[in-house]
């Protein structure tokens, strides 16, 4: 299989680098570390010598060179490492650790404090469109997504069905996650149906018929384990009242493909007009991720129901952006970005719609979609 290379830049300290399951966390690190210590904790025996004794990791780590590489894949399954490997850094050992993690469910509490703030966090999804350069097709995007193992398989699609099959049975039912995993399946199946919508636990747990208290949890599950993310509210300066719920999405558009279930009442254009927004989503969070300064990530809707899909806010810029499937742009498009627009002046607004050429519509600007998704790479956000 033919390696792609990623935009991440490996940093020279110690860092976590936490992604979904066959994002190429592993790919990646072959690649650019190539003399390396790896410890994969995959592997059963590994994961039960290091659970029972992690200080067996100081006995590895000192017989290491000053400036060697240690690598532990899938640190979540032995937390029991992390104080050793902090206490390795105190030593000042001149070692870097990396720990890769595909689920952030038994550091939630302390993420903010994992090895006292010595190990940076760095975070890898799916392909971003740049990062394909020509090989790149929106349609191939739209209809399986860019998680890379799904991207570079023979069969896509059952790629992608077997992909929740395997999280549910190897990270959600055999770690013992959940008690009813038919419950959880059901509730993935019914949460595909709010992507790139407000999310309400209520509707959510009518329809799946489970309390509204699991849902909620269900909902911090898919969270922690990096399958979805939710975009909240921007509400700085807000002059109008504001919806509170956060927007749904997840974390790549095949794998919301594969979740939904479809039926004659299931229209293509539906499906595909959640899957843009949802890949447009996925983009914007990932050159979230990849800045130095802190930026937001939000939407703008109004209890009058006006919305902006997406707000990027940060040192990098103010970004108001609207995404429609359509292949033509008329002035009720741009509607409520102009009205954002005349309530935050300061924000450049922009609506990438589904057309082959750019336009100015009522002074904002409309940029084909497949174009700004090409374009965006993390050291630019380009228009």
């Amino acid at each position: 299989m033919e390696y792609i290379p990623r935009f991440l830049k490996p940093p020279k300290e110690s860092f976590f680098l936490f992604g979904p399951r066959g994002t190429g966390k592993s790919t990646w690190l072959q690649h650019t570390y190539l003399k390396h210590l790896r410890i994969d904790l995959l592997d059963a025996e590994e994961e039960r010598k290091f659970q029972a004794r992690p200080e067996k990791l100081k006995e590895i780590a000192r017989a290491l060179s000053p400036g060697d590489v240690c690598i532990i894949d899938e640190v979540q399954r032995a937390p029991q490492l992390i104080p050793v490997i902090h206490s390795l850094i105190e030593e000042k050992c001149g070692i870097q650790f990396i720990l890769t993690g595909s689920s952030a469910r038994k550091f939630r509490r302390s993420v903010g404090d994992l090895l006292g703030g010595r190990a940076l966090m760095r975070h890898m999804g799916p392909f971003i469109a740049s990062e394909l350069k020509d090989t790149f097709s929106m349609e191939k995007a739209l209809r399986y997504g860019l998680l890379p193992m799904v991207w570079q398989s023979q069969d896509p699609e059952e790629k992608a069905r077997n992909y929740v099959a395997v999280y549910l049975k190897e990270e959600v039912q055999a770690e013992g996650i959940v008690r009813q995993i038919g419950d959880f399946a059901r509730f993935m199946e019914v949460a595909s149906f709010s992507h790139g919508a407000l999310w309400s636990s209520t509707e959510i747990a009518r329809e799946s018929q489970v309390k509204r208290q699991t849902v909620d949890n269900y909902l911090q599950i898919l969270q922690d384990l990096l399958l979805a993310f939710v975009v909240p509210v921007f509400t700085r300066r807000a002059q109008r009242a504001l919806v509170s719920h956060s927007k749904f999405y997840y974390f790549d558009a095949g794998i919301f493909r594969a979740l939904r279930p479809k039926g004659p009442m299931d229209s293509e254009r539906e499906l595909e007009g959640a899957a843009l927004e949802g890949l447009v989503a996925q983009h914007l969070q990932a050159w979230v991720f990849a800045q130095k300064e802190n930026h937001q990530f939000c939407f703008w809707r109004t209890q009058s129901k006006l919305e902006v899909d997406f707000i990027v806010y940060g040192p990098k810029g103010f970004f108001a952006i609207e995404v429609k499937s359509g292949q033509d742009v008329s002035p009720s498009d741009v509607k409520t970005l102009g009205i954002f627009k005349e309530e935050y002046p300061e924000a450049t607004c922009l609506l990438l719609y589904g057309g082959n050429r750019r336009l100015k519509v009522r002074d904002i600007l409309c940029i084909p979609v497949e174009e700004f998704l090409r374009n965006l790479t993390p050291d630019q956000f380009l228009f």
